[in-house]
């Protein structure tokens, strides 16, 4: 069992930084192989971005990532492996839209066939999914357009190729939910390579067959800890890691708790909490400026709370999309698979984070609950418990969902910058994804290439 405030073994061969689902991987694929890898958290728990916990009346709810679609076949496979159950994203009823004007759009399926800007929203994913078919996945600077696409942000391509303001209400809203920042904080070329390592835009926005397809039963960190429980003892909580020195014959990692030596090093760590290791030798120029220029998304999750789900009654599927000025900007029904109690998942992205999360917190719970009442009813403003996980306070992760590297960071630095092993030490995480970039069928894929790097180094 991973064990907290334990003092670490002088050596391992391997010392594993982070214990997301990233450095979990990477210390399981070798663990599989025979090599014992040591792994280091700073926090108080496993799991990283996926956060699971109980209510006080005892509901398990995701407080980060949540989902698995029917292509991320590796976090699939976990969950087979560790007997983790899953059950349908609940979708039955209408979706509701809450626009700008105040006039409420209901519809059924993933999407509405008519309204405003419907069929440009659509031409324009079309011409989305052609441009992302080119995307070389293992390396997205190739392309012959790719100094063109990460020169120009999302917001000038929305605004230069799509005529029809409320299809960029659209997608912008889109944007704002899949990466949880502004169109104008990433260029074409990322979103290109994000829509291309998903199988397609759809897949990115969808329910049912897609990345929201389904959930965990006991939270989605519950294969997170199950594999910390394989590793057992090899999982050491508590241990920030300050500083990684290279050598010429290994490595010795600096924590909170003592020194450890290593023949190899994966560092599987948001690019924040990366930078906030010391590494000597520094690291190449390219890597220290991927790590700085790539900034974690902006996010709030907020589940509230009743005792049913009562939206269901009224033939509402408890999904909501608003393009307004409220500050939630999608809503999901998250009540348990046996609908014991409902729960409404309101996401707060990007600028309407940053002006919500400033609020006090009597404030930003009247924000959300004043929403939710417009959408499914006056019951909807008395809950029974309202929680708020701001990610970007998260002392380990500071933001979700994932980090995005600045519009032009791709050209400059992404060749030698983003996943290239410097010396000793190897890269995992999200956010070096080739498959499922920036979800957590990504993060397991990168442990398990890091694993690889690490296996043929050895």
């Amino acid at each position: 069992m991973a064990r907290s405030s334990a003092q670490p073994p002088e050596s391992a061969p391997v010392a594993v930084v982070g214990a997301g689902y990233a450095g979990l991987s990477a210390a399981l694929a070798l663990h599989d192989r025979g090599v014992p890898a040591l792994v280091l958290e700073g926090a108080d728990r496993v799991g990283g971005r996926v956060h699971s916990g109980r209510t006080e009346h005892g509901v398990v709810i995701d407080h980060g990532g949540q989902w698995v679609g029917p292509t991320q076949h590796r976090l699939l496979a976990w969950a087979e492996r560790f007997g983790c159950e899953t059950f349908p994203t609940w979708e039955t009823g209408r979706a509701v839209e809450l626009w700008h004007d105040g006039a409420v759009r209901e519809f059924t399926g993933s999407g509405p066939d008519d309204g405003p800007g419907v069929a440009e929203y659509h031409d324009a994913v079309a011409r989305i999914d052609a441009l992302a078919a080119g995307i070389d996945l293992d390396a997205p600077a190739s392309c012959p357009r790719a100094a063109e696409w990460d020169a120009e942000t999302v917001h000038s391509f929305f605004r230069r190729t799509v005529a029809c303001s409320e299809a960029r209400r659209r997608l912008d809203l889109a944007v704002q939910g899949v990466w949880s920042a502004e169109p104008r904080e990433i260029s074409v070329l990322h979103l290109l390579f994000y829509v291309a390592s998903a199988g397609g835009f759809d897949q990115l926005m969808d329910t049912a067959g897609a990345a929201q397809d389904s959930r965990f039963a006991a939270g989605a960190q519950a294969p997170a800890l199950a594999a910390a429980e394989r590793l057992g003892d090899a999982v050491l909580l508590g241990t920030r890691v300050d500083a990684v020195e290279q050598r010429g014959d290994g490595v010795v990692v600096r924590t909170s708790r003592g020194p450890v030596r290593a023949e190899r090093v994966v560092v599987a760590t948001p690019p924040p909490a990366t930078a906030g290791i010391r590494f000597e030798p520094a690291l190449p120029t390219a890597r220290q400026r991927w790590v700085q220029r790539s900034a974690m998304g902006d996010v709030a999750k907020v589940h509230v709370v009743y005792p049913r789900p009562f939206w269901r009654d009224a033939g509402l599927s408890g999904i909501a999309s608003l393009y307004g000025a409220d500050a939630t900007g999608v809503v999901f029904d998250n009540s348990p698979r046996g609908a014991e109690f409902g729960v409404l998942a309101a996401f707060v992205y990007g600028d309407r984070l940053r002006a919500w999360s400033a609020m006090s917190a009597r404030d930003r719970r009247a924000e959300v609950l004043g929403t939710l009442a417009r959408l499914f009813g006056e019951q909807a403003r008395n809950p029974l418990e309202y929680l708020e996980k701001i990610w970007p306070t998260d002392e380990w992760v500071r933001g979700g969902y994932a980090a995005n590297p600045a519009p032009g960071s791709w050209i400059a630095h992404g060749a030698e910058g983003w996943r290239a092993p410097c010396g000793r030490v190897h890269w995992a995480g999200s956010e070096t994804a080739s498959a499922w970039h920036g979800y957590i069928d990504g993060a397991i894929s990168s442990g398990e290439r890091a694993a690889r790097e690490v296996l043929a180094a050895l």
